[in-house]
């Protein structure tokens, strides 16, 4: 019997320990954890890529990926107009946050054409102090995943939110 709620394994406890206590002070930078943090949501939740974007002067940019060896369509540095980003229609509810099959969103038109093949679609805002948006937490697949673990997305960006939050105030659309 554990006196703990929960495993000590778990991913969101690795996830905190990650980016809450590995420092004492925020930081305006991506935490350099993150790309350890996002290779262990993708593997652990089936995802073929998970992503951290930022919004900066109209754009989206991605600042730190990790996917699978056979499929990288995203790399750091890459940027596009905000506007014609998944991420920001997730923000301003344009989209939803957890899309299990994205073929139909793209076929009306909801969802931009990205170019590659995405079957499931989770997308977590990071809401800064303030409620400014840094950008966003996302994740998908090629393939349909029904079992995408929103909560869990939703999670790890509220804790890169707070890693982030006291100094990162000069970004947002």
């Amino acid at each position: 019997m554990h006196l703990l709620d929960y495993n000590p394994d778990d991913l969101d406890v690795t996830i905190t320990e990650l980016l809450v206590a590995t420092s004492d002070s925020a930081d305006h930078e991506l935490p350099s954890v993150v790309s350890t943090v996002l290779q262990l949501l993708r593997n652990r939740m089936g995802m073929d890529v998970a992503f951290v974007s930022q919004f900066v002067d109209g754009r989206r940019t991605i600042q730190a990926v990790d996917s699978l060896s056979d499929f990288s369509p995203l790399e750091p540095g890459m940027s596009d107009p905000v506007e014609e980003s998944w991420c920001q229609r997730v923000v301003e509810g344009r989209l939803p946050e957890k899309i299990d099959n994205a073929a139909p969103y793209i076929a009306s038109g909801k969802a931009p054409d990205p170019g590659f093949p995405i079957g499931t679609h989770l997308s977590a805002p990071v809401r800064l102090a303030g409620g400014k948006v840094y950008g966003t937490l996302c994740c998908f697949s090629r393939g349909v995943k029904a079992d995408g673990d929103i909560d869990r997305l939703r999670y790890s960006a509220n804790l890169l939110a707070q890693k982030l939050s006291p100094q990162a105030t000069e970004s947002t659309f």
